[in-house]
């Protein structure tokens, strides 16, 4: 008997320790651990996203550029499906009965992916009418971006569905969602996007609602996208799109008085349609292999020599240091020579003048000026006087970004004394290894952006405003406090003069003047031809320009690829722009004729 009294003692306890290890695991589920009652409320509950407008964006007129227009996605609640003529549902949709079926079939795993997206207006008219006959399906409303024109695809960029490094990045975004992409799309999106409303419901076993969760406590309103009016003038825009249109390269117009971008051209373009919708996809595949790289943001992006147009920013620092003065003459014999180096030039007057030297764009003049910069006595060395020409150059915002509301601008290059030290040793280089930088060719690479910028600093003599492309946030008291900020350069603004005369003469100064075919009659346009040197072909056309020389109101660079000289095409350009911009008409139809119906796109 006490064998068995022991026995019960014992199977007691360990009954006991059982149900103390079932009530402490039980206590620790229900009340310490929430992963099984977060799992339970979310298969109890459903949340149905209500997706915000995004924002309209109007031109600096208030000129309407991009709206939305109705999309709908198509959506199945699986637990709800009834038998139903799938044959008469494919021809509404245009779907195969097997993509269907997949549908389905998936929807048992994914119940919120869409099962079509983006119905047409078309498509969704008609199933609207006999959705009642497909019980299961329903419609979610969804907005798409819709352009008042066909320009500036580049500056306002493109909207498409988030990924998982988007969705990583910020939690407000889930499968599904649309972010902006490219162009302003992108650098607004926090305003442009809005905020997604929702409605929460309890749902069954089988997902069928079963009414608002918690009476509706966690339901909120989606908060439409805020408008933006960007900086840009649509006339001028397309207007210059049109006269690129058979031509490589890019425009970029900035009002130089506040930094705003005017006009912004990327040649070729595409219609910024084709980046909408359900063919997106494929458009954009297709313009991904088009060898004339339309979706190639060049003022932004591509880097090119400035050529003579930077002779200017070396006649700014060549003043500033005191190593010249306007007065300063050289002469010039067809070139600059020093030993077997030579460095060529057009036949012009000699000798010249500072301001003249700009107006005839004469290398030997400028290879003299550079040379004065590199040797010059109050340095120690080529380095040490090259650190201080650099340190001058990029004041100019040149070899960094421009830190503007661009989202993929590129910095550029100017290269650091290191670069030479490399490749020719420490003290084994001088004035003549890089005399190329004295015409602007060499080791300089700078984008259109920064080339526009540069001639908004010559027309303010000095300084700048960041570039930017939006003027005004819907809701906000004023833009980001960088874009309002004066940037100086190096340079004293009484050292403007010259040059700025200079450009004037380039213009204005008669006959043999580089630009002379960019002159107006009643405004007088300040300019500065270039050819940038080109390894793969023929050089590119540059020219840089501001008008009126008083109270400057745009400034602008112009690149034409494989065009040759800078006042063949970039020039005349230039000048038709300007004088859209402040007359509002364009005068000199045979100048205008003659850009139109020149073709250099298959030039190479």
């Amino acid at each position: 008997m006490d064998q068995f009294k022991e026995r019960k003692y014992s199977v007691g306890i360990i009954v006991l320790a059982v149900a103390l290890i079932l009530l402490v695991r039980l206590f620790y589920l229900q009340v310490i651990d929430t992963s099984y009652k977060l799992s339970a409320e979310n298969n109890s509950k459903r949340i149905d996203f209500e997706y915000p407008a995004r924002g309209l964006i109007y031109d600096r007129n208030n000129a309407l550029l991009v709206y939305n227009q109705p999309s709908y996605d198509l959506m199945i609640a699986p637990y709800e499906l009834k038998p139903f003529d799938s044959l008469e549902l494919c021809n509404i949709l245009k779907i195969s009965p097997q993509r269907l079926r997949e549908g389905i079939r998936n929807s048992y795993q994914k119940r919120r992916d869409p099962f079509v997206r983006q119905l047409s207006p078309e498509t969704y008219a008609v199933l609207q009418e006999k959705l009642y006959k497909f019980p299961g399906f329903y419609v979610k409303a969804r907005t798409l971006r819709k352009y008042e024109d066909e320009i500036a695809a580049h500056l306002l960029g493109y909207v498409g569905e988030v990924d998982d490094a988007n969705i990583a990045s910020d939690p407000y975004y889930s499968l599904g969602d649309y972010i902006g992409i490219s162009g302003i799309e992108k650098s607004y999106e926090k305003y442009l996007r809005g905020e997604k409303g929702q409605s929460v419901y309890l749902v069954d076993v089988h997902s069928r609602i079963m009414g608002a969760y918690q009476g509706g406590r966690f339901d909120r309103n989606a908060r439409v996208g805020q408008n933006i009016i960007c900086t840009i003038d649509a006339g001028l825009q397309k207007y210059g799109e049109k006269l690129m249109k058979n031509y490589k390269g890019s425009v970029v117009g900035i009002e130089p008085s506040t930094g705003e971008v005017l006009v912004l051209i990327s040649s070729p373009d595409y219609n910024p349609s084709l980046l909408i919708g359900r063919q997106r996809t494929v458009n954009y595949i297709l313009l991904q292999q088009d060898t004339l790289e339309p979706l190639f943001n060049r003022p932004l992006m591509a880097n090119y020599p400035p050529g003579s147009t930077f002779k200017t920013v070396n006649g700014l620092i060549a003043l500033q240091e005191k190593v010249i003065t306007p007065d300063t003459k050289f002469y010039c014999d067809l070139g600059y020579y020093y030993g077997r180096i030579k460095v060529a030039c057009h036949d012009h007057q000699s000798p010249l003048n500072f301001p003249q030297a700009v107006q005839n764009s004469c290398n030997a003049y400028f290879c003299n000026v550079f040379r004065n910069i590199i040797e010059d006595s109050k340095f120690n060395s080529v380095t040490e006087a090259y650190n201080n020409w650099r340190n001058h150059v990029l004041s100019f915002g040149f070899g960094n970004r421009l830190n503007s509301d661009f989202t993929n601008e590129l910095p550029g290059f100017i290269a650091p004394s290191s670069y030479y030290d490399k490749y020719y040793g420490k003290n084994g280089w001088k004035f003549l290894t890089i005399i190329s930088l004295a015409i602007g060719q060499g080791e300089l690479l700078i984008t259109p952006l920064q080339m526009a910028n540069m001639t908004a600093i010559i027309a303010n003599h000095g300084y700048y405003y960041t570039p930017h492309v939006v003027k005004e946030i819907q809701g906000q008291n004023s833009i980001d406090r960088r874009f309002t900020e004066k940037r100086f350069t190096t340079i004293d603004s009484a050292v403007f003069d010259p040059v700025i005369e200079g450009m004037d003469l380039a213009v204005n100064g008669g006959a043999g003047s580089t630009a002379y075919w960019a002159r107006l009659k009643d405004i007088i346009i300040c300019g500065k031809t270039g050819t940038a040197e080109n390894p793969h072909g023929e050089d590119h056309s540059l020219f840089i320009a501001f008008a009126p020389r008083e109270n400057p109101q745009i400034a602008l660079s112009v690149v034409v690829e494989n065009a040759g000289f800078g006042s063949s095409y970039a020039a005349p350009i230039a000048s038709l722009l300007i004088e859209k911009y402040l007359t509002d008409t364009v005068k000199r139809t045979w100048m205008e004729k003659r850009i139109l119906e020149t073709n250099l796109l298959n030039k190479r």
